[in-house]
């Protein structure tokens, strides 16, 4: 990719580090760290708040059923680190108050910044029990579950949802108005029609729908690759800020090298892999350790022009100690960026 102009880098950090609060808490920039499911988590989270410049992190999606019962020490999502609870929001999932609100109480006895509810998953598991997305389709469900967890706990509330189930975005800027009104603190919305999944590009004019809607925090999110999509976001839509996601498994110094004057140095892209592969050995068993590993390698190898080669080692790795090997001496300084990383290009 080739470097910002000067200007707009300095245009981007000033939008970006403009002074925000959200339910009466300061948040320290306004670029944050999307939840992924197998992707944004701990171990993962620790390696991000060592490079630093994330306003908040948002953790996997946690299954609202569990999270009331759930053993930190030993589940695989619902898992944190002490000294990032000041900065971290528990995404939940669930499809009624039932579900949700014992679910808030817990993250918000944990200590977490706040809490957020889940209603743009559209993986077909959780639509089925009628949660993330599938809230979308019963506006008056969606709506009590924001009541609920607001009534429920004082930490600050957010919503992740998107466009809907139908290109018209009108009833989302309805129920947008609604959590507003039902004490939500900020939303974070995904301007793409749920059946879509990523097949169409968002559509970020519903960006702007929602943000001139609102007078609380509006954050978007979808496809931010450079750091011109992200100046470009926050210019033509009015949101008050920007969730990345697949690119920031890609690159997660790009939060400091966006809000700050900050250089990656050459060995970057192998200092990464290396350190990812200690922080999942440090949080995760060897079996779970590789398997998110090999998740990440989707989004790693998008940095490179001819990342099949490298993704291929790192998939026939069979221990973490083989995986740390081939970042070794497989990642090398002299590869070839692509000029615009394809976060759909590889899978496993």
């Amino acid at each position: 990719m080739q470097p910002i102009d000067p200007t707009k880098k300095t245009a981007l950090a000033e939008l970006l580090n403009r002074p925000l609060s959200i339910g009466g808490k300061p948040v320290a920039s306004r670029l944050w760290l999307a939840p992924m499911a197998g992707l944004s988590h701990v171990a993962y989270r620790e390696v991000l708040n060592e490079y630093g410049g994330c306003g908040l992190m948002f953790t996997e999606m946690c299954g609202a059923k569990s999270v009331p019962t759930e053993n930190p020490r030993v589940s695989s999502v619902f898992r944190w680190r002490e000294e990032e609870l000041p900065h971290l929001v528990c995404q939940i999932a669930g499809a009624n108050p039932e579900q949700l609100v014992p679910a808030a109480r817990r993250v918000e006895e944990a200590g977490f910044f706040g809490i957020d509810i889940n209603m743009g998953c559209t993986v077909s598991g959780i639509v089925k029990k009628n949660a993330g997305a599938a809230l979308l389709k019963d506006p008056a469900a969606a709506l009590r579950a924001a009541e609920a967890v607001r009534n429920a706990v004082s930490i600050p509330v957010f919503i992740k949802f998107r466009t809907g189930w139908t290109p018209d975005v009108t009833p989302a800027v309805k129920l947008a108005r609604q959590f507003e009104d039902a004490g939500v603190d900020c939303l974070v919305f995904h301007p793409r029609v749920a059946p879509d999944k990523r097949t169409r590009p968002p559509i970020r004019e519903h960006i702007r729908a929602i943000a001139e809607a609102v007078s609380i925090p509006v954050f978007g999110n979808g496809d931010i690759i450079t750091p011109e999509d992200c100046l470009d976001m926050l210019e033509t839509t009015g949101c008050t800020g920007v969730s990345v996601g697949r690119m920031a498994m890609a690159r997660p110094w790009l939060f400091r090298e966006w809000t700050t004057d900050y250089t990656p140095p050459e060995t970057c892209f192998r200092d990464y892999a290396l350190r990812l592969a200690e922080a999942l050995d440090h949080h995760y068993d060897p079996s779970r350790a590789r398997r998110r590993y090999r998740l990440f390698t989707i989004y790693f190898a998008a940095n490179f022009t001819f990342g099949h080669s490298l993704q291929s080692k790192f998939l026939k790795a069979k221990t973490m100690d083989e995986i740390r090997n081939v970042a070794r001496n497989d990642v090398k300084i002299d590869m070839q960026l692509a000029k615009r990383p394809n976060m759909t290009l590889y899978n496993i």
